[in-house]
């Protein structure tokens, strides 16, 4: 199947929110982790998303110029060809966006969207992260705004992060603290600026104690239930059903969550769930591994050879790729999002 469409997009998260999954959405930075996505989610049977940070763009870029615009094009134009080939429907997300990289990432990417879009052509993302945790609500939501309008326009969904994630993410840092909680006032707010679904389809990064990195299971407090009090206070305001579920939630921070955790947050509107910490440690891990078991093969030791068939990139690539994609399909069964894919 191709790079969904606009509206298989829109499909796959309306289906996820009715039947309680979320998709796990796979931070990627080369054209073989996106293989190892691809993979993971057709092993699954299920559709997925897989996301672009700055960094990761940055990288994919190349370190001599290390343009994070043409890293970003450069994966998404080679995913449309070779997704072509997985039995699975897969959007491409630009991930984390903070305000003094808008002109460097999203911006240039909106146009090149809105060009495709005028020739009758799909967009080349399906959706893009504004992250505006840094700012103040207000200026999050009118910056907010303006990407909601140039988003709608361009068949794109927008991600809002409305109130800061724990940790850091490409550069972007926030302390653990008690502000790590969305209130019921911040989503008013936000439904009040950006509507619920009349301006344009948005999914919410709301707070929850959520943290970015590597943590264990009781280092961070999470409170998934928060979610439900956002919604019920926002559907109250707004006069709508107290189970309407106005938002579309997404999970950031997810590493060391456990599954009662996970599916408390699935069962009140989560609908995307960011993994990259684990992603990335089960690509290298197999990695770690085969340098170690064969040391006198990938150097030269002692003016010896070595051995080429180790040292060989292909070699121990194919092992971090089926690694990251076996822990993309614990991923699926984790989100309940094995099996769901759009026929």
């Amino acid at each position: 199947m191709p790079i969904a469409t606009p509206e298989v997009y829109n499909e796959m998260l309306d289906r996820a929110k009715a039947g309680k999954f979320a998709y796990p959405a796979i931070n990627v930075t080369s054209s073989q982790t996106l293989h190892a996505a691809l993979r993971g989610f057709a092993e699954a049977e299920s559709d997925g998303i897989v996301q672009i940070s700055t960094g990761g763009a940055e990288f994919l870029g190349g370190q001599y110029s290390k343009d994070m615009v043409t890293g970003a094009v450069a994966l998404a134009e080679y995913a449309h060809i070779v997704a072509e080939k997985y039995p699975v429907n897969i959007a491409l997300h630009t991930d984390h966006c903070p305000k003094d990289k808008l002109d460097g990432y999203v911006r240039p990417l909106l146009a090149i969207s809105e060009e495709r879009v005028k020739d009758g052509r799909n967009p080349l993302f399906q959706s893009h992260m504004w992250d505006g945790s840094a700012e103040t609500l207000a200026d999050n939501l009118k910056i907010a705004q303006e990407l909601l309008a140039r988003t709608v326009a361009a068949k794109i969904i927008l991600e809002v992060e409305i109130t800061p994630t724990g940790g850091e993410e490409d550069g972007v840092s926030h302390e653990i603290n008690d502000e790590l909680y969305t209130t019921v006032e911040d989503a008013i707010r936000t439904a009040e600026a950006l509507g619920l679904g009349d301006k344009g389809r948005y999914l919410l990064a709301a707070s929850f104690g959520n943290v970015h990195g590597v943590y264990k299971p009781g280092n961070v407090v999470l409170r998934p239930d928060l979610l439900r009090e956002l919604n019920e206070g926002v559907a109250a305001k707004f006069g709508r059903p107290a189970d309407s579920k106005p938002f579309d939630f997404v999970f950031h921070g997810g590493s060391g969550s456990t599954e009662e955790e996970i599916r408390t947050a699935l069962e009140n509107g989560v609908v995307k769930m960011n993994i990259d910490t684990d992603t990335q440690y089960a690509f290298t891990r197999p990695v770690a591994d085969h340098m170690f078991k064969n040391y006198d093969g990938v150097l030269k030791v002692d003016g010896e050879v070595g051995s080429k068939k180790t040292y060989d990139p292909r070699t121990w690539g194919k092992l971090a790729e089926a690694s990251m994609a076996q822990r993309i399909v614990e991923a699926c069964g984790n989100l309940r999002s094995t099996g769901t894919k759009i026929k």
